[in-house]
């Protein structure tokens, strides 16, 4: 329970803190300074979260570092089990990139800035409508060189158990003709929501695949897409009965 007291109370502390650094941030690009904002907010984001994954007390292990793309915008397509799957992705995922999040994140005081920052988009997938557009503007985003991370679940599993891959996401990658790079986050959810939300330190485990050349597919490979990342990221994926 302390551990769990504890992290709450770092999370809201060091959120309160950072906030301030927005400002300097948001003067870094007033002034034209695009490439030192970047980076700014690339390593404040991803050093903040990697705090918080020390915190919870995780051992994270990372498989196939070698297997990111050099010099290539990339679609990354992760599986979905925790509340941490963000923090573990901005913490050790050693690359710039933007998330395709829920509506529900843009609601929240100071994470939303920052994820705006690092050109987060939020998908209300209750909204079709709104739901395209946010593809839209992803397609855009891969096309200028932002790296992209999208969970095509659409949720969290509740089990551990991997859920159905919602087709319409890899447009993102299919459209742009960015490669694919399939992520599987194994044991997030025994951090936190496996434990009634008590803060637990256990062991997650990392495996980034090959990427895929979407280019290269053909009108069947492209139709069975989901299928084949949804089998790529389950054969790294614990077991859960």
């Amino acid at each position: 329970m302390f551990r769990t007291i504890k992290w709450y109370a770092k999370l809201i502390g060091s959120l309160a803190i950072n906030n301030g650094q927005l400002k300097k941030a948001d003067k870094l690009l007033a002034e034209g300074k695009k490439e030192e904002y970047e980076d700014f907010v690339t390593k404040k984001v991803s050093g903040w979260a990697m705090d918080r994954m020390n915190d919870s007390g995780a051992k994270v292990n990372v498989y196939g570092i070698e297997n990111l793309p050099e010099d290539k915008n990339t679609l990354f397509v992760s599986n979905h089990q925790s509340n941490f799957d963000i923090l573990l992705l901005l913490a050790y995922l050693p690359v710039p990139k933007a998330f395709v999040a829920k509506v529900e994140l843009e609601k929240l005081p100071f994470i939303n800035q920052w994820m705006k920052r690092i050109h987060c988009l939020f998908m209300d997938r209750n909204d079709i409508k709104q739901s395209a557009q946010i593809i839209i503007e992803g397609i855009k985003q891969l096309k200028s060189g932002i790296n992209m991370v999208i969970f095509p679940e659409g949720t969290r599993s509740k089990t551990g158990k991997l859920g159905e891959f919602k087709g319409g996401s890899f447009k993102l990658a299919t459209k742009s003709k960015c490669p694919i790079v399939p992520l599987t986050i194994d044991g997030t959810r025994n951090i936190m929501e496996a434990n009634n939300y008590r803060i637990k330190p256990v062991t997650v485990n990392l495996y980034i695949h090959p990427p895929i050349d979407v280019t290269t597919l053909s009108k069947e490979e492209i139709a069975k897409l989901p299928e084949t990342v949804r089998e790529t990221i389950e054969n790294d994926l614990t077991t859960f009965e």
